[in-house]
């Protein structure tokens, strides 16, 4: 299994141009999800979101409101990954599940519960990195997953936020983060760009 991932994150390449004629169904694409929201967070706050932007119509206002970039509208599907802000609020019902299967007991749910709220409350600045963090996480976890279903993916950080916050109905609580293309690469494609040696990104101290 290991030499799967390994192998997976080796090939894995940004797809920019999707074919246009395949199609996802919603059935792929929850699991998709469900397979990517097994990413960390921190206090297991979960603080992401998913807009799943499938229809011709809502793709088309969506490159719109990403200036032009074709692929979101390509793509059998594209992602809106958000990371949610406030998430200490309902932490306790996020872990409710883990207590009552035996994973978390009652205090160290208490626990987690009063430290995310002591830092996170009153706090714009780091419920906006978390949000930020998390979602990162789980956009990254979400193109393993696809991958693992033989599907493309792609990553678009150019994008108007408000103009999707306003068009697509998100809440005051979802930061637009990235969008994730998911679908089948078309031809044209790059192979993955090579990488700067470890060598010149690593440290030992």
């Amino acid at each position: 299994m290991i030499t799967n991932y390994i192998s997976l994150l080796e090939s894995r390449t940004t797809t920019g141009r999707f074919d246009p004629g395949f199609s996802i169904d919603e059935t792929c694409i929850s699991e998709i999800i469900r397979l990517a929201t097994c990413a960390p967070s921190a206090f297991n706050m979960q603080n992401w979101s998913f807009l799943a932007v499938h229809s011709p119509e809502s793709k088309e206002m969506l490159m719109n409101l990403a200036y032009g970039q074709r692929q979101v509208k390509d793509a059998a599907v594209t992602i809106i990954v958000s990371g949610l802000t406030e998430a200490y609020v309902p932490l306790a019902e996020y872990l409710q599940p883990s207590v009552e299967a035996g994973i978390l007991s009652e205090n160290v749910q208490a626990a987690w519960v009063e430290m995310a709220t002591a830092s996170h409350k009153d706090n714009p600045q780091l419920q906006r990195d978390e949000a930020i963090r998390s979602a990162s996480l789980v956009a990254m976890a979400l193109t393993i997953a696809a991958r693992e279903h033989g599907l493309d993916t792609g990553i678009v950080g150019g994008f108007d936020p408000d103009g999707i916050s306003r068009e697509f109905s998100l809440s005051s609580l979802e930061l637009p983060v990235m969008l994730v293309t998911i679908g089948k690469a078309a031809s044209g494609n790059w192979r993955q760009k090579i990488r700067r040696p470890v060598t010149e990104v690593l440290r030992f101290v």
